[in-house]
Order: C-alpha cells, then structure tokens, then sequence
C-alpha cells in the first residue's frame, strides 16, 4: 500500500487541472463547464485556473510537489473560510455549505500530506524515533475530519443520497447508509493509525467506483452541466486523496 501515493497523486492532478481548466472556459466564455469554486470575475477565474493547472501539472509531474500541495492546501482553506462559513454561520442546517466547504477541506488536506511526503523529513524517516512531521498530522486530520462530516451528512439525508443511486443498484436506501458507515470507520481508523493504510485504500477505490459507475453516465447523459463534470472531478479527487492518505500512512510519512 506504501506504492498507492503515486496512482492516488496522478488520480488527484488531473482532477486538480481539470478545476483549473474549469475556470478557463469560465474566464471565457462567462458559463461553460463551471468552474467549481465561483470567482467574482472573469480576471479572478484566469488567476485562480492558472495556479490550479499550474499545481495540477507540478504534482503529476513530481516537479515542486511541496509548493503545490501547499498551494492547493492554502485555496481550499481560503476558500472554506471566506465563501462557506459566512453561509453556515447564516444557516448552520442547511447541508449544502458543509458539503461543499468539507469537500475542498479534504482536498486541501490531502494535499497537505502529498506535500508531506516530498519534504526533506522523508530522507530521515528510517531514523530511531523519527515522528511524522506537523503538515502531515495537519493533513491527515482535516481529511479525517471532513469524512465524520460525510459520514453524518448520509445519516441525516439518506433518503436523499439515495435518490442519486444509479438506478440499476438495489437496495438504494441501505447504500446510503451503509456509505455513511464507511465514512465514520475510515475516518476514525486514519485519525487512529488502527488499520488506516486499508481504510484509505478501501474509501478511495470506492470513490473510483462511483468515477466510473455513477458519474461517468450522467456526464455522458448531460454533457454541458457544469455541477456533473465537477461532481464526477471531486469524486476523483477524493479517489485520488484517499489513496495519497494510505500511501503516506502505510510507509510512515
């Protein structure tokens, strides 16, 4: 599982270049295909898809992984901070902000750990009593803390979740349910260290699942929704981060 940092790096760079593409036709065209997290205009859009592409293409490419992993990890935050706690502290019931602000909270911690894994803390990691460095405890706890957020958004709207099942699946109730649980589990189990590396690994080749079996055909179906094509983006980015999280967690980072 120690290998799964790279599959999950590369899983999560396209996502990360691909928001950022979103905010170029954006910038452009005024509408298209997003972006995910709204600029208040056109130039901001240009700034923001840059720096996104720009640390999409660092990280798959290993080139300034540190530097782009904070850089994602300082937007999300940012972002939470700025656009959805004003909107939770309006309405602190309405499900909408928490699972937007908690979905970039888990990437900017995922990131946190990818940028972990490419300090210079790693060439001491076989030393007698060495620790894991404060950006990876910071990450994996914000990761860890967004799933609990998952997990209980499925306990309160399960009948809701379960109207987004494909429809071919049955038992769509009980697959919400049973989401949630694997949400609180691995959330507990990467806070803990007690069988984190197959908890992440498990939570991220579910979220690849959902990639290929749910949002794929609604893209398919809706080729010009902008709220499909981040959907199915931010599902592979948390595919991508979970992996990331049980790499890291596997080899000690």
């Amino acid at each position: 599982m120690k290998y799964l940092v790279t599959p999950g790096r590369f899983l999560f760079a396209i996502a990360i270049t691909a928001f950022g593409i979103q905010h170029f036709i954006y910038a452009i065209t005024g509408a298209g295909l997003g972006p995910p997290w709204t600029p208040v205009n056109h130039l901001l859009a240009y700034a923001i898809g840059a720096g996104l592409i720009a640390a999409g293409v660092g990280m798959a490419t290993g080139t300034q992984v540190r530097c782009a992993g904070i850089l994602i990890a300082a937007v999300c935050v940012a972002r939470a901070l700025l656009c959805y706690a004003p909107k939770l502290a309006a309405n602190i019931r309405d499900p909408g902000p928490w699972t937007s602000a908690f979905e970039i909270l888990a990437m900017g911690g995922a990131s946190l750990v990818l940028a972990a894994t490419f300090t210079t803390w790693r060439s001491h990691a076989d030393r007698t009593g060495a620790r894991p460095s404060a950006l990876f405890q910071a990450g994996r706890f914000l990761f860890a803390i967004s799933l609990i957020v998952f997990g209980i958004q499925h306990f309160l709207y399960a009948t809701f979740i379960a109207t987004l099942i494909t429809p071919w699946i049955p038992g769509h109730l009980f697959w919400a349910y049973f989401v949630g649980v694997a949400f609180v589990a691995s959330a507990l189990a990467i806070a803990s260290g007690i069988l984190a590396p197959p908890a992440a690994t498990l939570l991220g080749t579910m979220f690849l699942l959902w990639v290929v079996v749910l949002h794929a055909p609604r893209v398919a179906a809706a080729l010009h929704n902008a709220n499909e094509w981040t959907s199915l983006l931010v599902a592979l980015a948390m595919s991508g981060a979970d992996f990331i999280v049980a790499g890291a967690l596997a080899r000690g980072d």
